[in-house]
């Protein structure tokens, strides 16, 4: 394909999944650029996204439940803005198969990593922001994330981490203690396992893409234990 063809083909595909037409290409090529293929990657652009990310959720919630109090917005906010959920976002958009990778990361699978299509994710909402502003980004984020807001429910969830701290204080329990046990694959791509304790009471170990989603893990699975004792 020739370079022209490509970039061609790179900007349709950005009018297509944010329903804008890009003015620069630069700030998308390098969005979508992982470290292995560059040293000009997708990193200084996921930090901005994901503060651009925060800001637009953020007013959408404040907009679509004007009852709840801040925690529970805050509980909503937290729950949609994982890299979990980035990566999801990035799966049904068809980020994959724009991503530049170096054959090393290609071969490990990083194309598919949770890791790196959530930070991709969020460096493609940046370059967004500096290519068009505030109001392109906030109506592609709401297009991208479309019913994930509403299906949450009626009541906000309540991160496992969180509840496992609650039941703990209610019930006169140490708080909860994280470690991580061990920690394996290559680095666009690393597996986290991390064991959650109660004192001497109960602990539970949990597997992660991210520190943060092990630890989110092994909370949900010794709240069950503990619930279920």
């Amino acid at each position: 394909m020739s370079g022209q063809k490509a970039r061609n083909d790179l900007s349709d595909w950005i009018r297509e999944s944010f329903g804008h037409q890009p003015r620069d290409l630069a700030g998308y090529e390098r969005a979508l650029t992982h470290g292995s293929q560059a040293a000009a990657n997708y990193e200084r652009l996921e930090f901005l996204g994901d503060r651009v990310l925060g800001l637009a959720m953020a007013e959408w919630l404040f907009e679509t439940f004007p009852a709840e109090p801040e925690g529970a917005l805050s509980k909503r906010l937290n729950a949609l803005v994982t890299g979990a959920v980035c990566a999801d976002v990035a799966r049904d958009i068809g980020v994959s198969n724009q991503l530049k990778l170096g054959k090393q990361a290609r071969d490990d699978g990083a194309a598919d990593s949770d890791n790196v299509l959530g930070d991709v994710m969020e460096a493609l909402i940046g370059a967004l922001y500096l290519d068009a502003g505030l109001e392109p980004a906030r109506t592609a984020i709401r297009k991208a994330w479309g019913d994930r807001v509403k299906t949450q429910g009626s009541a906000a969830p309540q991160h496992p981490k969180s509840a496992l701290q609650e039941w703990a204080a209610a019930n006169n329990r140490r708080t909860p203690a994280y470690e991580v046990i061990e920690r394996s694959g290559p680095h666009h791509a690393p597996r986290f396992t991390v064991k959650a304790s109660i004192g001497a009471l109960a602990e539970a170990s949990a597997t992660g893409s991210s520190k943060q989603e092990a630890e989110t893990a092994a909370a949900a699975a010794l709240l069950e234990k503990v619930k279920g004792a």
